[in-house]
């Protein structure tokens, strides 16, 4: 398969502001740069509000950046009216967290899913649908007789596959999964994944997949990055982050993974991350990670440390290194 960039993102900025006299803004996304390459997937984790869905978001242009370039495909997206955006939104699609609040209530499934051909002038009718429909029903689990019900109607995985059908639909060559297992249950989460990862060998498209279950992003992803307060801390290899994470912000969010083994658990020597992430409106100078970081040194707090190539493909923002 070739190797060639499905997405590529420059010194991404996203801030918004909430008090302009007094300059104050939420620092969510500071300058991220990352590439997929096609028919591949990187997973992007971090804990909560370390901007992986802003992230998300301003990629797809549901936000306008504050600054950075965003490449689809080869083609700068970063600035392109809404209008001009439109024949690009076939290639790039997203599947929302939440599968609860991402499907219109007063619709059934049918149209949920045939909406994104509706919009794209694939299909001129709701008659047309079905031809498109009940094929993509089946290929993410479901049935034909699904579709003629509402959303409540379904439980949370498969209110969750209905959001996929509708990401797929349109046969994108990105699409940007943002938690999509989060609000399901284990059982279903694996049933989830592999249904993207099989829709992924057949198709050869490339998948931005957010997470914070490392264990989850580690099956699923070819690379991984690590996010924390907006920036970039670390980026490499899926196996070579559980591997030999560098970055002391990995190897705690590496630390805290619950292990299901009462005997090793009670032998394990890393701990969690000590303390709260700092607010986005306020970030720390320096290192972001400096106020939690055990190995802090005074460098850390007066200079931000930049991402570097330490080792083959092996990035990380870290003035240890």
């Amino acid at each position: 398969m070739s190797e060639k960039t499905m997405l590529e993102v420059r010194d991404l900025t996203m801030h918004f502001m909430l008090n302009k006299s007094k300059n104050l803004k939420v620092h969510a996304v500071d300058g991220i740069s990352f590439a997929i390459p096609r028919g591949k997937t990187l997973g992007l984790v971090g804990e909560s509000g370390c901007g992986k869905s802003t992230c998300a978001r301003t990629i797809i242009r549901i936000y306008d950046p504050t600054d950075g370039k965003i490449f689809l495909d080869g083609q700068d997206i970063t600035r392109l009216s809404q209008k001009e955006l439109k024949p690009l939104r076939k290639k790039m699609q997203m599947i929302f967290q939440d599968p609860y609040a991402s499907l219109n209530a007063r619709m059934v499934v049918r149209d949920i899913i045939a909406e994104p051909l509706l919009a794209h002038g694939i299909i001129h009718s709701k008659k047309e649908a079905g031809e498109y429909v009940y094929p993509m029903l089946e290929r993410v689990g479901l049935t034909r007789e699904h579709a003629d019900r509402y959303a409540h109607e379904f439980s949370g995985g498969q209110r969750q596959r209905i959001g996929i059908a509708r990401a797929l639909i349109l046969q994108p060559e990105l699409v940007i999964c943002d938690e999509p297992i989060s609000a399901l249950d284990v059982s279903i989460q694996a049933q989830v994944v592999n249904l993207l990862k099989d829709y992924q060998e057949e198709k050869g498209i490339s998948y931005l997949f957010i997470a914070h279950d490392l264990s989850m992003v580690r099956y699923v992803s070819d690379q991984v990055g690590v996010m924390y307060l907006g920036q970039m801390a670390e980026l490499c290899e899926a196996e070579e982050i559980y591997r030999k994470p560098l970055h002391p912000y990995t190897q705690g969010l590496l630390g805290s993974i619950p292990i299901p083994n009462p005997k090793l658990a009670r032998e394990k020597v890393t701990s969690g991350i000590q303390g709260d992430i700092p607010s986005p409106v306020n970030p720390p100078e320096g290192c972001r990670f400096c106020p939690r970081c055990p190995y802090a040194k005074p460098v850390c707090s007066r200079e931000t440390p930049r991402l570097k190539e330490v080792s083959p493909g092996h990035q990380v923002a870290c003035h240890l290194y």
